[in-house]
Parts: structure tokens; C-alpha cells; sequence
């Protein structure tokens, strides 16, 4: 394809510019983007959709993509979570109106079980002042809707889905929020925590937040891993929390491998949950009278699932 078509097909499908770019590591990525409408009015915690045509270039060392005829015109779009630095570089709150563009926390895949991945690895040879594709819409019901400012909030993730919680924080602690606070995230090294830094540094300066980092492969957790699941029974959590997991005055967001959350079937013929194995966190919350969220019957409860991890 001639750089003239690239180049119009660019001015037709973006209406987005990279602001910013930072890498945690190299398989691991904080991307800033600007609108050029503006951004939209959203609430922390939902989602919007970033998207690069087939006809970029991707990154080195990634799986061969088999395209079809006609896939060299045509966008490849995804939906992340938004999410937020928390601090500006001044190393205050961010002001609710100050940003003009948007954050996304997002991985390189480099192989994939169905077919090559697509997406991230066009995303990650971008550069500042790139164009992308950004969806003018914003959603997602994973918000902090019904929280009361008393409520203890209990933020649970692996790897990436840390970045709704990161917003939803941002908004808790804007609001001086008087419950409680625990962020947990589970990844395999400590350099896939791309938000450690500024987690340890809230936590020092808000006495009701507290982040608890766990990683499974490095050399001195390897041979005694410790998942978010461990954390609840153990009692580990209530431990760092400062408080008891009480259903009464208590939300838990998950959002992650899919695994960890383990989201349950509902038998149609006696219509109660059936909890898929190994044991997850729903399961673990049910069992101490926590209510998962039913959106098909309209049921808001006290357990919040991000579907779009």
C-alpha cells in the first residue's frame, strides 16, 4: 500500500493524538490520548475503545498475523478500561477538569491461542504525537454509583485490570472519602506493577488506603505464591484493610483473569448459582454474604464484575 493511501486512510479513521507514553517494561504500557472533540463526560471506572489500522506496522518478536483480502483497509478496534495516574506531575490530585485527553494501561500480547493478536501490537510501536482511533463513547456500569462515603471499597485485579480501579481511586480520594480503601493486585514480576510507585506513595499520605502488591514468580515468591484468594481466606485482607469484610458497609470491584473473579452459571431449573473451579473470589465473597451485581434482572449488589478486562 502507497504511503498517499496510508496517509488517507490515517485522515479518515483517526480523530485522536498520542499526548504521552510510558513503559513500566517493555511489554507493559501508560498511554495518554487526546480527543480531538474533547473528551466526552464519563464517570471513573467505564470504558471507551482505541483502535489502529491493519495498515500499521507492527512490533518485532510478535505472532504472524494470516490476513484475509480486504483486512489491510479496515480499523482494528478494542474496548479498555480508563485509567488514571491518580497524581499529576506536580505530585497532587489530579483537578476534575484538568485533563484533556485520557489514559489507558494496557499489555502486549504477543501470542494468542485463535488467531494472531492484532491490536497491541500496532499500539506499542506508537510514538507521542501519533494518531489513533478513539470511540467517541464512553460506558460501562463498573462505577462507584451506589458507594456511600462511609463505605469501605475493596478494588481486586490482576495485571492491567488494575486501571478502572486506579480511576475510581482517583474519584475517592478527590472526594475525601471517609470508609476505607484496599487496592490488590496480583502479576507475575514486580516490574508488570506499573502503578507501584505512586500506590506507595498515596498510601503514605492517606491514613484510610492501603495497596497490597503480590507477585507469583519472582525467585522469593515462586515456591510460596500468594493469590488475591489467599489474601480473603487467609485473613490477610481484612488485616490490611483495617476493617472486617462486612457485607453491611462493604463494595468489592473485581476486575482480572477471569479465573480469580470466577463468575457463576445460573442453573435455570433452581435457579441458584453453580461456581466454576478452581475456587474464586465471587464464590469466596458469596459464602460471607456479599451479593454479585445481576444486571439482566436489574440487581445491584455489593460485588462489581468489569467485563472488559
Amino acid at each position: 500500500m502507497t504511503l498517499d493511501k496510508i496517509n488517507a486512510l490515517r485522515t479518515k479513521h483517526y480523530n485522536a493524538t498520542v499526548v504521552s507514553i510510558r513503559f513500566a517494561n517493555p511489554d507493559l504500557m501508560i498511554i495518554r490520548v487526546k480527543p480531538d472533540a474533547g473528551v466526552a463526560k464519563h464517570r471513573p471506572g467505564q470504558y471507551s475503545t482505541l483502535g489502529l489500522g491493519h495498515w500499521e506496522v507492527r512490533a518485532p518478536d510478535c505472532q504472524e498475523e494470516n490476513p484475509k483480502a480486504g483486512d489491510e483497509v479496515k480499523l482494528i478496534r478494542r474496548a479498555y478500561s480508563i485509567s488514571s495516574s491518580v497524581l499529576n506531575d506536580a505530585g497532587d490530585l489530579y483537578a476534575e477538569t484538568s485533563r484533556e485527553w485520557l489514559e489507558f494501561y494496557i499489555v502486549l500480547v504477543r501470542q494468542a491461542d485463535k488467531a494472531a493478536p492484532a491490536l497491541t501490537p500496532r499500539l506499542f510501536t506508537l510514538k507521542s504525537g501519533d494518531r489513533v482511533f478513539l470511540g467517541e463513547k464512553i460506558a460501562g456500569h463498573f462505577t462507584l454509583e451506589t458507594v456511600k462515603p462511609t463505605d469501605n471499597i475493596v478494588f481486586l485485579s490482576t495485571g492491567t485490570g488494575e486501571a478502572p480501579h486506579n480511576y475510581m481511586l482517583w474519584e475517592l480520594l478527590n472526594n475525601s472519602h471517609d470508609g476505607r480503601i484496599l487496592s490488590a493486585c496480583c502479576v507475575r514480576f514486580k516490574q508488570d506493577l506499573g502503578y507501584l510507585s505512586i500506590h506507595e506513595d498515596l498510601a503514605r499520605r492517606y491514613p484510610n488506603y492501603a495497596y497490597a502488591s503480590l507477585t507469583t514468580r519472582e525467585a522469593t515468591t515462586v515456591n510460596q505464591k500468594v493469590y488475591i484468594q489467599d489474601l480473603i481466606t487467609s485473613g490477610q485482607l481484612e488485616e490490611r484493610l483495617g476493617a472486617k469484610l462486612d457485607p453491611a458497609c462493604t463494595h468489592v470491584y473485581l476486575c482480572g483473569n477471569p479465573k480469580m473473579i470466577g463468575v457463576p452459571n445460573i442453573d435455570k431449573t433452581t435457579g441458584k448459582f453453580v461456581f466454576p473451579q478452581p475456587l474464586g473470589l465471587i464464590e469466596i465473597l458469596t459464602q460471607r454474604g456479599f451479593q454479585m451485581d445481576q444486571p439482566s434482572v436489574k440487581l445491584k449488589g455489593n460485588v462489581h464484575v468489569e467485563e472488559y478486562w
